[in-house]
Formats: C-alpha cells, sequence, structure tokens
C-alpha cells in the first residue's frame, strides 16, 4: 500500500509538557520521509473549522523544551457528533490530508477512533496526558514531568511543615487515576499517600499521625489525589479526630500541567513522533496508537488501547506505605 503522503497533527484536551516535542519528532521524521506536515490548531475544533497550516523543521525549531503546545489545545464535545466528524474530513479533504496525528489522552484517542472508523483515515494517537490514566502504556507524555513538579513542591513544603511542626495535606491532579499522588508520594518521601483506587479510612488515618507524632516526626506530608476529595475536605475530617494538631492544606491545581518537559518526556516524545511516522509510510494503518512497555516503543489497535483495562500497581503503593513510617 502507498504511504501516506500528508499528515495533519492536533494537540487535543488537557495540554502536557512533551507535546510540542512529540510535535517536533513527528514533523522532523516525516520530513525526512518526504511526508508534508499540517499543522491544525486548537484541536478537534480546529479541525471542524478548518484552522489548519502547513508546517516543516523550521517552524518546529526551538520549541522542545516548552511546556503547553504550540498547536493550541481545547476540548470538543461536539467531535462526538457524527456531522461534526463529517465537517472535520471535508476538511482534511480539502488540504489533501490523508493521515492524522493525535497528541492527547483518552477522550481525545477515542473521538480519532470513531474518525478513523468514520471516513478510513489512517490516524495514530500519542498519549499525552499528566494523569497516566491510559493502561495500554506505562508512562504517558507529560506524567513524568508532573510527577517532578509536585516533588519541587514537597521538598519545599516540607521545609516549612519541619520549622513549624506541622501536618501538610498537598492535593495533587488524579481524578480517577492515581499515579501522580503515588509515583511523587513515594519519591517525595511522603508519610501519607491516598488514591481514588484504594479506600481509606478517617480514623486508621488520624491515627497513624498521632502515632508519628509520638515517634517525635517533625512534620507529616500528606499527598491527596483530588479523586479522594478536595484538600480542605480531608482537613476537616482529620480535624474532627485531632484536636491538638496544626494542618495546612496546599493545592497545586495546574501548576503540574505546564513547565519546561523533562528528559524522560523529551524521550518519550521523540520515540513515539518517530514510530507514529514509521506507521504512516506503511500505508492504510487504520487506527493505532504508540505507547511504551518495558522500555519499548509499541503500536496497537486503537480499539485495544482504549479497552485496555486499568491496573493500579497495588504492590508500590504498599511499598509507599512502608516506606512513609
Amino acid at each position: 500500500m502507498a504511504k501516506v503522503e500528508r499528515i495533519g497533527i492536533l494537540t487535543s484536551g488537557g495540554d502536557a509538557p512533551g507535546m510540542n516535542a512529540a510535535i517536533r519528532a513527528v514533523v522532523r521524521c516525516a520530513s525526512v520521509a518526504g511526508i508534508e506536515c499540517y499543522g491544525i490548531d486548537d484541536g478537534y475544533t480546529g479541525l471542524i473549522e478548518g484552522e489548519v497550516h502547513k508546517i516543516d523543521s523550521r517552524f518546529v525549531s526551538d520549541i522542545i523544551q516548552k511546556g503547553g503546545t504550540i498547536l493550541r489545545t481545547s476540548r470538543c464535545p461536539q467531535f462526538l457528533e457524527y456531522e461534526y466528524r463529517q465537517k472535520g474530513y471535508e476538511v482534511l479533504q480539502a488540504y489533501g490530508i490523508d493521515g492524522l496525528v493525535v497528541i492527547g489522552g483518552g477522550g481525545s484517542l477515542a473521538g480519532m477512533n470513531e474518525f478513523s472508523k468514520d471516513f478510513g483515515i489512517p490516524c495514530v494517537g500519542i498519549p499525552g496526558t499528566i494523569d497516566n490514566d491510559l493502561a495500554y502504556t506505562d508512562f504517558t507524555l507529560g506524567f513524568d514531568t508532573a510527577v517532578n513538579t509536585v516533588l519541587s513542591a514537597i521538598n519545599n513544603v516540607r521545609d516549612t511543615m519541619t520549622a513549624h511542626n506541622r501536618a501538610c495535606i498537598i492535593e495533587v491532579m488524579g481524578r480517577h487515576c492515581g499515579d501522580i499522588a503515588l509515583y511523587s508520594g513515594i519519591s517525595g518521601g511522603a508519610e501519607i499517600i491516598l488514591v481514588p483506587e484504594i479506600p481509606f479510612n478517617v480514623k486508621d488515618l488520624a491515627k497513624t499521625i498521632k502515632l508519628d507524632r509520638i515517634k517525635g516526626k517533625k512534620s507529616v506530608i500528606i499527598i491527596l489525589a483530588e479523586g479522594v476529595c478536595s484538600c480542605s475536605e480531608l482537613k476537616e475530617q482529620l480535624l474532627a479526630e485531632i484536636e491538638e494538631i496544626s494542618i495546612r492544606t496546599v493545592k497545586l491545581g495546574y501548576i503540574q500541567r505546564g513547565g519546561t518537559p523533562t528528559m524522560c518526556d523529551r524521550m518519550l516524545a521523540a520515540r513515539c513522533g518517530a514510530r507514529a511516522v514509521e506507521l504512516f509510510i506503511k500505508g492504510n494503518i487504520g487506527g493505532r496508537a504508540v505507547g511504551i512497555k518495558n522500555n519499548k516503543i509499541i503500536d496497537v489497535d486503537i480499539d485495544e488501547a482504549l479497552n485496555t483495562e486499568s491496573c493500579f500497581d497495588k504492590e508500590l503503593y504498599e511499598i509507599g506505605k512502608i516506606l512513609g513510617k
């Protein structure tokens, strides 16, 4: 089958550090392969509205170190409807684009899946989300950078909590997936890690904090994934059980989304972008998703990627509990 000759590239959903590095990798690998690239601004919204422009190797110069996405992004619920996907297809036809790269999370890849099935367009998804909530791949673009951002905050907060002999609840992103909390909590030496996958009892939590104080701990850091509850809610619950403790809260919010991508995220972006172009060279590939397993870049059918069952690493969680004592 003839290889794809022109590809469109878009970023969709929440931005993640490493998206720009992935755009750069796709464009430069495609250029070497003789494939033209077109940037689509504002995600699926831009695809529907025809926000398309040709891009080349010079366009992606000096972006590897930048967070966010130079193509901008959006959430586009309209793309769930066939009539809007039809408009997007007509835009691709107008520009002669016969392949599409989508960099985004689960919702973005699901939209790509429907689009590929509707119109037979070869599509490749690159996992770009700080939450690390796509089970077919070990890691997603932006996750490592987000964890390091949280880790830096833990280090700074620990200094102040120790100085004042306080406890602190640090709320991190992760509505359905607790990986940011888990990885940052372990690497940051947190005493307690709370994730949506593992239920907790506030009385047991209060008892743990009391024992830590008796053992002479000068600070207690609790890493809380937002999917469990808010930091203010948890503080109220704990104060109802432990009146004699001083608790502060920190909600990191969108600071976790931005910033310069780490080496790990830049490398993952480079490897995933290169594999995406390799797939387009093969021709009519349908819908594929690239990712990483056991440090090897993989590509799987998009249906398989989206239907891979999520499995929380309970063994790692238990290690975190032991190390926090």
